[in-house]
């Protein structure tokens, strides 16, 4: 038995015999052309046929794996037309009279170098997308297929990275799990492979030679481990756990409908994430009982100017006509940091993170911040919808966003459009600065929301975003821990209910604990709903708190 070492990024084990991937081969030659114009319309027809493709692959990918997760095939159409690329290989063909193969291959790897030079992990990974669309044209221009699996049964696909269009075009009933040498954790792929429920482990010193091909192996997603030929107390062990997995999933059905409360009575609501109206599908499909974080951020990042009222208006009222009457907490714009729109035009700063940022720029923007309100306002009427503000570190900054608010109102009012006059207005706890003032700052909202992501990095003094300071990353830090307690203590005295929106919501080993700090809602990942409520219905808050001597 050989065991091999990654980084899981989806949860699940997986046994079966191992494939090895074998990409389609392209050998672009530089060949010189005669006619420019000739070589440049093969490059449009085969840039055209190139987005057919990749819309016939979102079609698919909406089917199996809904909306959000075919999201990637969208940007992908769009980076093929992107007007920089197709201005780059148009030069390459006209200046340096050559082919459109080796024009696009050349304006691929200045692009995916350009971005992998970058600082941000984000746009790093775009790299690889970058490669894809590039390979896609490639082929179409030289008339190659793409790889695949040569497999009658189910396989674990092994490969030196793949790329989000190659896992799609698997046939899903053939892929047990997927190993890479490469790729990162922010890749659109280990995210579709999250959405596909596929057990994955990236960055494995797998050797990808035709031996391993065909090899009996399981991959362990929980541990980041491959084991190649496992021998007969390994094979036993992992099955049994698949067995539990499986038996754990058809229990997590029987859990729809029911209701989150504890088996000493105390209740709490589990609410979901969401970055778009395409993810409303899975906050249903996971029996969500509303919306705890609304990204409305993600409106501006795909927008190439300033969304208008209107614009955003639609989008609202769609989310709050969808949850038909269940709360729906929009957060206000959270530009900055890691997330840039370019119309914006901010300064570049030595440290984002503390820079100008989310309700910063709202208040330095007023005509922005405006101009969203009332677009939340205006879709108030149409359902249950609450406003959140981030990075919250004052009073003041509170006191001067419900003057802006009732401002806006009264607009609102004197130009008679409805909207709920009794709005929830709440703040994210993502600061030390609110942590400390939070009793202070309950007398002026209805709620709390704590951003655990953020609140972490500013506690710790750690960039969450610096892979190299991993091992000192620690959301379960005792410091985080008590002031969680702190803020929902903080929250109640001061008349304020108080819920968790970061991710440590969803860190079941926690749950126990936040039901006894007291805390009224959670909200994670619609597919973490189901497990958290698990964890409520078998938690006995009482017995709890006598065992950790809380009482």
């Amino acid at each position: 038995m050989i065991i091999y070492e990654g980084k899981a990024v989806f949860e699940g084990v997986a046994i079966g015999k191992l494939s090895v991937y074998k990409k389609a081969e392209q050998f672009v030659k530089r060949e010189k052309i005669e006619d420019a114009d000739v070589e440049i319309s093969r490059y449009e027809e085969a840039r055209n046929t190139a987005v057919m493709q990749l819309q016939v692959l979102y079609d698919k990918a909406v089917k199996e794996v809904g909306e959000s997760g075919a999201e990637i095939f969208e940007a992908h159409q769009m980076m093929v037309e992107d007007g920089d690329f197709i201005d780059s290989v148009e030069n390459i063909i006209r200046t340096q009279m050559v082919n459109a193969e080796y024009a696009v291959a050349e304006t691929g790897d200045n692009f995916r170098k350009m971005f992998l030079e970058m600082d941000d992990e984000y746009f790093r990974g775009r790299a690889a997308d970058v490669k894809d669309i590039s390979e896609r044209v490639i082929n179409v221009l030289m008339g190659v297929g793409g790889g695949g699996i040569e497999s009658s049964e189910p396989v674990i696909v092994v490969a030196d990275d793949l790329a989000p269009s190659e896992t799609v075009q698997m046939d899903k009933d053939k892929i047990l799990s997927f190993v890479t040498v490469h790729g990162s954790a922010n890749s659109h792929t280990s995210i579709l492979a999250k959405t596909m429920s596929i057990p994955a482990i990236i960055g494995c010193d797998i050797p990808l030679t035709d031996e391993m091909d065909g090899r009996e192996a399981i991959v362990d997603g929980f541990e980041g481990k491959v084991y190649v030929d496992p021998d007969e107390e390994t094979l036993a062990e992992k099955q049994k756990i698949v067995e539990k997995e499986q038996e754990k999933k058809e229990l997590l059905e029987q859990l729809r409908g029911k209701e989150n409360i504890t088996q000493d009575g105390q209740k709490i609501n589990l609410y979901a994430n969401i970055g778009n109206t395409k993810d409303l599908g899975l906050v249903l499909k996971n029996d969500a009982g509303g919306i705890g974080l609304f990204r409305s951020e993600f409106i501006y990042l795909g927008s190439e100017t300033y969304p208008t009222e209107d614009e955003q208006f639609a989008i609202y009222k769609q989310v709050a006509e969808t949850m038909a009457g269940k709360k729906v907490i929009i957060r206000t714009l959270d530009i900055g940091a890691d997330k840039q729109a370019d119309y914006f035009e901010l300064p570049k700063e030595e440290n984002p993170a503390l820079g100008l940022r989310a309700i910063r720029i709202c208040l330095t923007r007023p005509e922005v911040f405006k101009t969203q309100l009332k677009a939340i306002l205006r879709a108030s009427a149409f359902g249950k919808i609450s406003i959140m503000f981030p990075m919250i570190i004052s009073v003041d900054e509170v006191k001067r966003i419900k003057e802006i608010v009732e401002g806006v109102k009264a607009e609102l009012d004197s130009l008679s459009v409805p909207y709920d006059k009794e709005i929830e207005l709440g703040i994210m706890i993502e600061t030390p600065a609110a942590v400390m003032i939070a009793e202070e700052l309950a007398k002026e909202v209805d709620f709390f929301s704590v951003g655990t992501n953020d609140l972490t990095q500013y506690t710790l003094a750690i960039d969450r975003q610096n892979q190299s300071l991993d091992e000192f990353y620690d959301p379960h830090h005792p410091a985080i821990l008590r002031m969680l307690k702190m803020i929902v203590d903080a929250a109640h005295k001061g008349g304020a209910w108080a819920g968790i929106c970061g991710e440590l919501g969803s860190d079941l080993s926690l749950t126990k604990e936040f039901l006894a700090m007291g805390y009224d809602e959670l909200s994670v990942s619609p597919g973490r709903i189901l497990p958290l409520r698990k964890a409520v219905i078998e938690t006995n808050v009482s017995e709890y708190k006598k065992e950790k001597g809380l009482e």
